[in-house]
Protein backbone atom coordinates (compact mmCIF):
# COMPACT_ATOMS: atom_id res chain seq x y z
CA UNK A 1 0.00 0.00 0.00
CA UNK A 2 2.89 2.32 0.73
CA UNK A 3 4.28 1.76 -2.78
CA UNK A 4 0.87 2.43 -4.28
CA UNK A 5 0.61 5.67 -2.36
CA UNK A 6 4.13 6.83 -3.22
CA UNK A 7 4.27 5.65 -6.86
CA UNK A 8 0.70 5.48 -8.18
CA UNK A 9 1.62 6.15 -11.82
CA UNK A 10 4.33 3.47 -11.84
CA UNK A 11 2.02 0.87 -10.31
CA UNK A 12 -0.73 1.88 -12.75
CA UNK A 13 1.66 1.38 -15.69
CA UNK A 14 2.53 -2.13 -14.46
CA UNK A 15 -1.18 -2.94 -14.22
CA UNK A 16 -1.81 -1.62 -17.74
CA UNK A 17 1.06 -3.59 -19.25
CA UNK A 18 -0.26 -6.79 -17.66
CA UNK A 19 -3.93 -6.03 -18.38
CA UNK A 20 -3.21 -5.39 -22.06
CA UNK A 21 -2.05 -9.00 -22.36
CA UNK A 22 -5.63 -10.15 -21.78
CA UNK A 23 -6.77 -8.22 -24.89
CA UNK A 24 -3.86 -8.70 -27.32
CA UNK A 25 -3.84 -7.61 -30.93
CA UNK A 26 -1.98 -9.42 -33.72
CA UNK A 27 1.22 -7.74 -34.86
CA UNK A 28 0.02 -7.55 -38.46
CA UNK A 29 -3.43 -7.76 -40.06
CA UNK A 30 -5.02 -7.82 -43.50
CA UNK A 31 -5.96 -4.19 -44.22
CA UNK A 32 -9.02 -5.28 -46.22
CA UNK A 33 -10.58 -7.79 -43.81
CA UNK A 34 -8.94 -6.81 -40.52
CA UNK A 35 -8.16 -10.49 -39.90
CA UNK A 36 -4.77 -11.58 -38.51
CA UNK A 37 -2.31 -12.14 -41.32
CA UNK A 38 -0.33 -15.34 -41.85
CA UNK A 39 2.84 -13.31 -41.35
CA UNK A 40 4.78 -12.00 -38.38
CA UNK A 41 7.02 -9.15 -37.32
CA UNK A 42 10.53 -10.14 -36.29
CA UNK A 43 11.81 -7.71 -33.68
CA UNK A 44 15.60 -7.28 -33.45
CA UNK A 45 17.19 -7.94 -30.06
CA UNK A 46 18.03 -4.27 -29.51
CA UNK A 47 14.43 -3.34 -30.39
CA UNK A 48 13.14 -5.70 -27.68
CA UNK A 49 15.73 -4.71 -25.06
CA UNK A 50 14.72 -1.07 -25.52
CA UNK A 51 11.04 -1.96 -26.02
CA UNK A 52 9.59 0.94 -24.00
CA UNK A 53 11.46 3.41 -26.20
CA UNK A 54 11.02 1.41 -29.44
CA UNK A 55 7.27 0.99 -28.98
CA UNK A 56 6.69 4.61 -27.98
CA UNK A 57 8.59 5.88 -31.02
CA UNK A 58 6.54 3.60 -33.28
CA UNK A 59 3.32 4.80 -31.65
CA UNK A 60 4.31 8.42 -32.25
CA UNK A 61 5.21 7.62 -35.87
CA UNK A 62 1.80 6.07 -36.60
CA UNK A 63 -0.37 9.10 -35.88
CA UNK A 64 -2.63 11.00 -38.21
CA UNK A 65 -2.15 14.77 -38.21
CA UNK A 66 -5.29 15.46 -36.18
CA UNK A 67 -4.61 12.69 -33.68
CA UNK A 68 -0.98 13.80 -33.36
CA UNK A 69 -2.13 17.29 -32.44
CA UNK A 70 -4.61 15.91 -29.91
CA UNK A 71 -2.13 13.52 -28.30
CA UNK A 72 0.82 15.90 -28.11
CA UNK A 73 -1.30 18.87 -27.04
CA UNK A 74 -3.10 16.95 -24.29
CA UNK A 75 0.03 15.36 -22.90
CA UNK A 76 1.94 18.65 -22.98
CA UNK A 77 -0.74 20.28 -20.83
CA UNK A 78 -0.93 17.24 -18.52
CA UNK A 79 2.84 17.13 -18.02
CA UNK A 80 3.03 20.86 -17.31
CA UNK A 81 0.26 20.60 -14.71
CA UNK A 82 1.72 17.42 -13.20
CA UNK A 83 5.08 19.11 -12.74
CA UNK A 84 3.76 22.46 -11.53
CA UNK A 85 1.24 21.14 -9.00
CA UNK A 86 3.46 18.62 -7.22
CA UNK A 87 5.02 19.43 -3.89
CA UNK A 88 8.36 21.16 -3.76
CA UNK A 89 10.01 24.50 -4.09
CA UNK A 90 8.97 26.91 -6.80
CA UNK A 91 12.14 26.24 -8.79
CA UNK A 92 11.69 22.49 -8.51
CA UNK A 93 8.08 22.67 -9.69
CA UNK A 94 9.09 24.92 -12.57
CA UNK A 95 11.82 22.46 -13.56
CA UNK A 96 9.36 19.56 -13.52
CA UNK A 97 6.85 21.57 -15.57
CA UNK A 98 9.51 22.12 -18.24
CA UNK A 99 11.27 18.75 -18.28
CA UNK A 100 8.15 16.67 -19.08
CA UNK A 101 7.16 18.64 -22.21
CA UNK A 102 10.78 18.78 -23.37
CA UNK A 103 11.03 14.98 -23.14
CA UNK A 104 7.76 14.57 -25.09
CA UNK A 105 8.90 16.94 -27.84
CA UNK A 106 12.26 15.16 -27.92
CA UNK A 107 10.54 11.80 -28.40
CA UNK A 108 8.44 13.22 -31.24
CA UNK A 109 11.58 14.57 -32.93
CA UNK A 110 13.37 11.25 -32.42
CA UNK A 111 10.47 9.39 -34.07
CA UNK A 112 10.95 11.51 -37.18
CA UNK A 113 14.71 11.96 -37.36
CA UNK A 114 16.74 9.38 -35.48
CA UNK A 115 17.74 5.92 -36.77
CA UNK A 116 16.55 3.04 -34.64
CA UNK A 117 15.94 -0.72 -34.80
CA UNK A 118 12.68 -1.63 -36.54
CA UNK A 119 10.56 -4.79 -36.98
CA UNK A 120 10.91 -6.88 -40.12
CA UNK A 121 8.05 -8.64 -41.90
CA UNK A 122 8.43 -12.41 -42.08
CA UNK A 123 6.16 -14.41 -44.39
CA UNK A 124 5.62 -18.19 -44.15
CA UNK A 125 6.54 -18.93 -47.80
CA UNK A 126 8.91 -16.29 -49.25
CA UNK A 127 9.10 -18.13 -52.57
CA UNK A 128 5.37 -17.72 -53.26
CA UNK A 129 5.10 -13.94 -53.04
CA UNK A 130 7.15 -10.76 -53.25
CA UNK A 131 7.05 -8.22 -50.42
CA UNK A 132 6.86 -4.85 -52.16
CA UNK A 133 6.21 -1.16 -51.57
CA UNK A 134 4.32 0.76 -54.25
CA UNK A 135 4.79 4.32 -52.99
CA UNK A 136 8.11 5.82 -51.83
CA UNK A 137 10.25 8.88 -52.44
CA UNK A 138 13.82 10.15 -52.47
CA UNK A 139 15.23 13.64 -51.96
CA UNK A 140 14.31 14.33 -55.60
CA UNK A 141 10.73 14.98 -54.41
CA UNK A 142 10.06 18.52 -53.22
CA UNK A 143 9.14 17.23 -49.76
CA UNK A 144 11.80 14.51 -49.56
CA UNK A 145 14.41 14.57 -46.82
CA UNK A 146 17.59 16.28 -47.92
CA UNK A 147 20.22 13.73 -48.91
CA UNK A 148 17.72 10.84 -48.96
CA UNK A 149 19.15 8.87 -51.89
CA UNK A 150 17.88 5.82 -53.72
CA UNK A 151 20.41 3.78 -51.73
CA UNK A 152 19.03 5.13 -48.43
CA UNK A 153 15.53 4.26 -49.58
CA UNK A 154 16.53 0.73 -50.59
CA UNK A 155 18.27 0.11 -47.27
CA UNK A 156 15.27 1.45 -45.37
CA UNK A 157 13.07 -1.05 -47.22
CA UNK A 158 15.43 -4.02 -46.99
CA UNK A 159 15.80 -3.88 -43.22
CA UNK A 160 12.00 -4.08 -42.84
CA UNK A 161 11.53 -7.11 -45.05
CA UNK A 162 10.73 -5.55 -48.42
CA UNK A 163 12.08 -7.35 -51.44
CA UNK A 164 11.41 -4.56 -53.96
CA UNK A 165 10.02 -1.03 -54.08
CA UNK A 166 8.78 1.40 -56.68
CA UNK A 167 10.32 4.87 -56.52
CA UNK A 168 7.49 7.33 -57.12
CA UNK A 169 8.97 10.79 -56.79
CA UNK A 170 6.67 13.74 -57.30
CA UNK A 171 6.41 14.54 -61.01
CA UNK A 172 9.85 13.06 -61.70
CA UNK A 173 11.08 9.80 -63.14
CA UNK A 174 13.66 7.57 -61.50
CA UNK A 175 16.95 8.40 -63.20
CA UNK A 176 19.16 5.51 -64.23
CA UNK A 177 22.12 7.30 -62.65
CA UNK A 178 20.41 8.07 -59.31
CA UNK A 179 23.01 8.12 -56.50
CA UNK A 180 23.45 4.66 -54.99
CA UNK A 181 21.03 2.94 -57.36
CA UNK A 182 23.62 0.39 -58.48
CA UNK A 183 24.44 -0.58 -54.87
CA UNK A 184 20.83 -0.94 -53.73
CA UNK A 185 20.24 -4.13 -51.67
CA UNK A 186 16.81 -4.67 -53.27
CA UNK A 187 15.46 -3.82 -56.74
CA UNK A 188 14.14 -0.29 -57.09
CA UNK A 189 11.49 -0.11 -59.79
CA UNK A 190 10.69 2.91 -61.98
CA UNK A 191 7.64 5.00 -61.34
CA UNK A 192 6.35 8.48 -60.63
CA UNK A 193 3.63 10.27 -58.68
CA UNK A 194 1.92 12.70 -61.03
CA UNK A 195 0.00 15.62 -59.50
CA UNK A 196 -3.03 16.49 -61.64
CA UNK A 197 -6.06 18.57 -60.65
CA UNK A 198 -6.32 17.71 -56.95
CA UNK A 199 -5.29 14.10 -57.48
CA UNK A 200 -2.01 12.23 -57.16
CA UNK A 201 -1.67 9.30 -59.53
CA UNK A 202 0.95 6.61 -58.98
CA UNK A 203 2.41 5.59 -62.33
CA UNK A 204 3.97 2.18 -61.65
CA UNK A 205 6.53 1.19 -64.25
CA UNK A 206 6.51 4.71 -65.72
CA UNK A 207 9.62 5.38 -67.82
CA UNK A 208 8.33 8.19 -70.04
CA UNK A 209 7.80 11.77 -68.83
CA UNK A 210 4.37 13.21 -69.55
CA UNK A 211 3.02 16.70 -70.06
CA UNK A 212 0.60 17.27 -67.17
CA UNK A 213 -0.95 20.48 -68.51
CA UNK A 214 -3.87 18.80 -70.33
CA UNK A 215 -4.89 17.04 -67.10
CA UNK A 216 -4.83 20.03 -64.75
CA UNK A 217 -7.91 22.00 -65.83
CA UNK A 218 -10.85 20.02 -64.46
CA UNK A 219 -11.89 16.55 -63.31
CA UNK A 220 -12.93 15.43 -66.77
CA UNK A 221 -9.57 16.42 -68.18
CA UNK A 222 -7.72 14.85 -65.27
CA UNK A 223 -9.28 11.47 -65.99
CA UNK A 224 -7.44 11.34 -69.30
CA UNK A 225 -4.16 10.69 -67.55
CA UNK A 226 -5.11 7.04 -67.04
CA UNK A 227 -5.16 6.39 -70.80
CA UNK A 228 -1.90 8.31 -71.18
CA UNK A 229 -0.18 6.10 -68.61
CA UNK A 230 -1.53 2.98 -70.28
CA UNK A 231 0.01 4.13 -73.56
CA UNK A 232 3.30 4.30 -71.66
CA UNK A 233 2.71 0.74 -70.37
CA UNK A 234 2.42 1.95 -66.79
CA UNK A 235 -0.20 1.08 -64.17
CA UNK A 236 -2.30 4.01 -62.95
CA UNK A 237 -3.18 3.94 -59.24
CA UNK A 238 -5.16 6.68 -57.47
CA UNK A 239 -3.48 7.55 -54.17
CA UNK A 240 -4.89 8.79 -50.88
CA UNK A 241 -5.73 11.16 -49.37
CA UNK A 242 -6.44 13.00 -52.65
CA UNK A 243 -9.26 10.88 -54.05
CA UNK A 244 -10.80 10.69 -50.57
CA UNK A 245 -10.68 14.45 -49.95
CA UNK A 246 -11.02 15.88 -53.46
CA UNK A 247 -12.67 13.31 -55.73
CA UNK A 248 -14.83 11.15 -53.47
CA UNK A 249 -17.84 11.54 -55.76
CA UNK A 250 -15.80 10.73 -58.87
CA UNK A 251 -14.68 7.16 -58.11
CA UNK A 252 -17.01 5.59 -60.66
CA UNK A 253 -15.66 8.04 -63.23
CA UNK A 254 -12.13 6.96 -62.29
CA UNK A 255 -13.07 3.37 -63.07
CA UNK A 256 -14.72 4.24 -66.38
CA UNK A 257 -11.66 6.25 -67.38
CA UNK A 258 -9.41 3.23 -66.82
CA UNK A 259 -7.84 3.54 -63.38
CA UNK A 260 -6.05 0.26 -62.54
CA UNK A 261 -6.59 0.45 -58.80
CA UNK A 262 -6.65 2.42 -55.58
CA UNK A 263 -4.30 2.93 -52.67
CA UNK A 264 -6.19 2.01 -49.48
CA UNK A 265 -3.42 2.30 -46.86
CA UNK A 266 -0.77 4.99 -46.56
CA UNK A 267 1.63 5.68 -43.69
CA UNK A 268 1.92 9.45 -44.20
CA UNK A 269 0.30 11.51 -41.40
CA UNK A 270 -2.04 13.21 -43.87
CA UNK A 271 -3.35 9.87 -45.21
CA UNK A 272 -3.05 7.32 -42.40
CA UNK A 273 -6.43 8.39 -41.02
CA UNK A 274 -8.36 6.96 -44.00
CA UNK A 275 -11.65 5.84 -42.36
CA UNK A 276 -12.64 2.16 -42.45
CA UNK A 277 -16.04 3.03 -43.93
CA UNK A 278 -14.33 4.78 -46.85
CA UNK A 279 -11.90 1.89 -47.28
CA UNK A 280 -14.82 -0.55 -47.35
CA UNK A 281 -16.46 1.40 -50.16
CA UNK A 282 -13.28 1.34 -52.24
CA UNK A 283 -12.78 -2.37 -51.53
CA UNK A 284 -16.32 -3.10 -52.71
CA UNK A 285 -15.69 -1.12 -55.89
CA UNK A 286 -12.44 -2.98 -56.49
CA UNK A 287 -14.13 -6.34 -55.95
CA UNK A 288 -16.86 -5.46 -58.40
CA UNK A 289 -14.45 -4.20 -61.08
CA UNK A 290 -11.46 -6.47 -60.33
CA UNK A 291 -9.14 -3.58 -59.53
CA UNK A 292 -5.77 -3.61 -57.78
CA UNK A 293 -5.69 -2.53 -54.12
CA UNK A 294 -2.35 -1.44 -52.68
CA UNK A 295 -0.71 0.05 -49.62
CA UNK A 296 2.16 2.52 -49.65
CA UNK A 297 4.67 3.60 -47.05
CA UNK A 298 4.82 7.00 -48.78
CA UNK A 299 8.23 7.34 -47.15
CA UNK A 300 10.06 10.60 -47.83
CA UNK A 301 12.99 9.93 -45.49
CA UNK A 302 11.09 11.13 -42.42
CA UNK A 303 10.33 8.47 -39.83
CA UNK A 304 12.17 5.18 -39.63
CA UNK A 305 9.44 2.55 -39.66
CA UNK A 306 6.69 1.47 -42.03
CA UNK A 307 3.08 0.66 -41.17
CA UNK A 308 2.25 -1.34 -44.32
CA UNK A 309 3.61 -4.07 -46.57
CA UNK A 310 2.27 -5.66 -49.77
CA UNK A 311 2.38 -9.32 -50.74
CA UNK A 312 2.19 -9.47 -54.50
CA UNK A 313 1.70 -12.37 -56.88
CA UNK A 314 3.30 -11.30 -60.19
CA UNK A 315 1.37 -13.88 -62.21
CA UNK A 316 -2.04 -12.61 -61.01
CA UNK A 317 -3.99 -9.60 -62.21
CA UNK A 318 -6.36 -7.14 -60.57
CA UNK A 319 -7.65 -7.72 -57.07
CA UNK A 320 -5.96 -11.13 -56.69
CA UNK A 321 -2.52 -9.73 -57.51
CA UNK A 322 -1.87 -8.06 -54.18
CA UNK A 323 -2.60 -8.29 -50.48
CA UNK A 324 -2.16 -5.32 -48.14
CA UNK A 325 -0.82 -6.02 -44.63
CA UNK A 326 -0.86 -3.28 -41.97
CA UNK A 327 -0.03 -2.76 -38.33
CA UNK A 328 -3.18 -2.41 -36.15
CA UNK A 329 -1.82 0.76 -34.55
CA UNK A 330 -1.88 2.43 -37.96
CA UNK A 331 -5.39 1.24 -38.84
CA UNK A 332 -6.60 2.72 -35.54
CA UNK A 333 -6.00 6.23 -36.91
CA UNK A 334 -9.13 6.11 -39.04
CA UNK A 335 -11.24 4.08 -36.61
CA UNK A 336 -11.11 6.09 -33.38
CA UNK A 337 -12.24 9.68 -32.78
CA UNK A 338 -9.50 12.28 -32.75
CA UNK A 339 -10.08 13.26 -29.12
CA UNK A 340 -9.31 9.70 -27.92
CA UNK A 341 -5.73 9.77 -29.20
CA UNK A 342 -4.06 10.65 -25.83
CA UNK A 343 -5.22 7.36 -24.30
CA UNK A 344 -6.26 5.10 -27.21
CA UNK A 345 -2.86 5.27 -28.91
CA UNK A 346 -0.92 4.15 -25.77
CA UNK A 347 -3.50 1.45 -24.99
CA UNK A 348 -3.44 -0.09 -28.47
CA UNK A 349 0.36 0.13 -28.44
CA UNK A 350 0.40 -1.98 -25.26
CA UNK A 351 -2.08 -4.46 -26.74
CA UNK A 352 0.22 -5.10 -29.72
CA UNK A 353 3.20 -6.09 -27.54
CA UNK A 354 4.43 -9.66 -27.63
CA UNK A 355 5.70 -11.27 -24.45
CA UNK A 356 9.40 -10.49 -24.96
CA UNK A 357 8.46 -6.83 -25.38
CA UNK A 358 6.10 -6.97 -22.42
CA UNK A 359 8.84 -8.52 -20.29
CA UNK A 360 11.20 -5.75 -21.32
CA UNK A 361 8.63 -3.15 -20.26
CA UNK A 362 8.13 -4.78 -16.87
CA UNK A 363 11.86 -5.14 -16.32
CA UNK A 364 12.57 -1.48 -17.00
CA UNK A 365 9.62 -0.36 -14.88
CA UNK A 366 10.76 -2.48 -11.94
CA UNK A 367 14.36 -1.29 -12.23
CA UNK A 368 13.22 2.32 -12.08
CA UNK A 369 10.78 1.56 -9.27
CA UNK A 370 13.42 -0.18 -7.16
CA UNK A 371 15.91 2.57 -7.84
CA UNK A 372 13.45 5.16 -6.55
CA UNK A 373 11.90 3.11 -3.74
CA UNK A 374 14.91 1.53 -2.02
CA UNK A 375 16.26 3.90 0.65
CA UNK A 376 19.91 4.94 0.49
CA UNK A 377 22.34 4.96 3.35
CA UNK A 378 24.89 7.62 4.02
CA UNK A 379 27.88 7.03 1.81
CA UNK A 380 26.05 4.99 -0.86
CA UNK A 381 27.43 5.80 -4.31
CA UNK A 382 25.34 7.40 -7.02
CA UNK A 383 23.75 5.40 -9.81
CA UNK A 384 22.14 1.97 -9.39
CA UNK A 385 25.02 0.26 -7.62
CA UNK A 386 23.34 0.73 -4.26
CA UNK A 387 20.55 -1.59 -5.41
CA UNK A 388 22.90 -4.56 -5.14
CA UNK A 389 23.39 -3.98 -1.43
CA UNK A 390 19.76 -3.22 -0.78
CA UNK A 391 18.64 -6.41 -2.51
CA UNK A 392 21.31 -8.51 -0.76
CA UNK A 393 23.00 -9.46 -4.04
CA UNK A 394 26.39 -9.97 -2.46
CA UNK A 395 28.15 -10.78 -5.69
CA UNK A 396 27.37 -7.31 -6.98
CA UNK A 397 27.82 -5.59 -3.63
CA UNK A 398 29.40 -2.18 -3.89
CA UNK A 399 32.37 -1.91 -1.59
CA UNK A 400 32.73 1.30 0.30
CA UNK A 401 36.16 2.78 0.91
CA UNK A 402 37.38 2.34 4.50
CA UNK A 403 36.90 5.39 6.71
CA UNK A 404 39.88 7.74 6.84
Amino acid sequence: MNLLRRYPFTIALIVLVLASASHPLPPIVDAVTGAPADADLARPVDYVVAAPLSNVLDALTFLSLDRARALVGTWLVALVLWGALRRGSVWRRMARAVIGPVVLVGLAAAAVLLPRPVPRLVVPDPSATTVIDYHAHTAASHDGRRGWTALDLARWHAVQGFEASYVTDHNLLLADDSPGLAEAPIPLLPGAEWSVYGQHVLALGEEVAINRDPYNNNTRGMLGIFAELHRNRALAIASIPEYWLNHWDDLDAFVKAGVDGFEIMNCAPKAIGFPPQARARVVALAQKRNLLLIGGSDNHGWGKVTCVWNLTWPSARGLAANRVLARPLALLQGESPVWTAPFSQPWVMLRTLNWPERTSWLTWILVVLIYRAVPRRAGDPGGIGFMARSLSLKILRVRRPPPA
